[in-house]
């Protein structure tokens, strides 16, 4: 099954990262988000990506091409037509299209223009920004067993301020930042099928509009309600935030990490 993974936005709201790379590429733990997303779908195995690009896409395909060439251990010797010689792999085994989709194009346009490269099949899709450590195999498992066109994953997302607990004036706990306790939203980690391409018009549609307004109108989007961690890189803020956990040692979507 192949995995299509959004890439080609701004970030006008990281703009402090994204004046020079593409949101994608900004780091955590001295790797790209993107490929944090990566290696929670390949834990999984599902190690088959094609990934939309946009803005600065030239960079992701200077990082992969570099990543799959120099990854590890390598030789070179100048003498040799192919100079480079690779003495172990030290990467995942992926497979992934790189496919230019428009500077401008949005979300639901983006998605139609990797239909060429997702063929005639049940696919996953999720945007370049977020993490999470829902279990993927439960995830295809609920998306088989309704049998609608599509499956979104409803998370409650971090609070952004600190949480306390009372007994009259004494704060009897203190949470800093921890899940919402109300309240579902859009945490992308989609299972799709192919006729959703079908909602989709043209590059100018917000799949996050009609597109999933009109799939649920026919009764064809259903929610898997997953409970666990999950964030979305949107501003510096939120940036820090999962650097402060990877340092931390608390890596909760570093599911191949356990």
């Amino acid at each position: 099954m192949k995995v299509a993974i959004l890439a080609g936005g701004k970030g006008t709201r990281l703009a402090e990262e994204t004046s020079v790379r593409p949101k994608p590429m900004v780091e955590i733990g001295g790797m790209p988000i993107l490929w944090h997303i990566m290696m929670i779908y390949s834990h999984y195995g599902y190690n088959d990506f094609s990934v939309a690009l946009g803005y600065k896409g030239d960079y992701i395909k200077r990082y992969f091409a570099e990543y799959g060439t120099l990854a590890g251990s390598i030789t070179v010797n100048m003498g040799r037509p192919d100079p480079v010689v690779r003495h172990d792999q030290e990467h995942a085994p992926w497979t992934v299209d790189l496919i230019e989709t428009g500077d401008e194009t949005l979300t639901g346009g983006r998605v139609k223009r990797l239909q060429p490269h997702l063929g005639n099949e049940t696919f996953m899709l999720t945007w370049g920004d977020g993490v999470s450590d829902v279990n993927l195999d439960k995830l295809l498992a609920f998306h088989r067993y309704h049998g609608k066109l599509a499956t979104i994953t409803a998370v409650r997302p971090p609070a952004r301020y600190g949480h306390m607990r009372f007994e009259g004036d004494q704060v009897t706990a203190f949470e800093e930042k921890p899940q919402t306790a109300e309240g579902w939203i859009n945490g992308a980690f989609f299972v799709l099928e192919p006729q959703v391409f079908d909602y989709i018009e043209g590059d100018m549609v917000m799949f996050e509009h009609a597109p999933l307004e009109n799939l649920a109108r026919d009764g064809q989007l259903m929610a898997y309600r997953h409970d666990g961690f999950w964030a979305a890189m949107d501003t510096l803020r939120d940036k820090h935030i999962l650097q402060k956990l990877w340092n931390s040692g608390q890596r909760p979507w570093a599911v191949w990490e356990k």
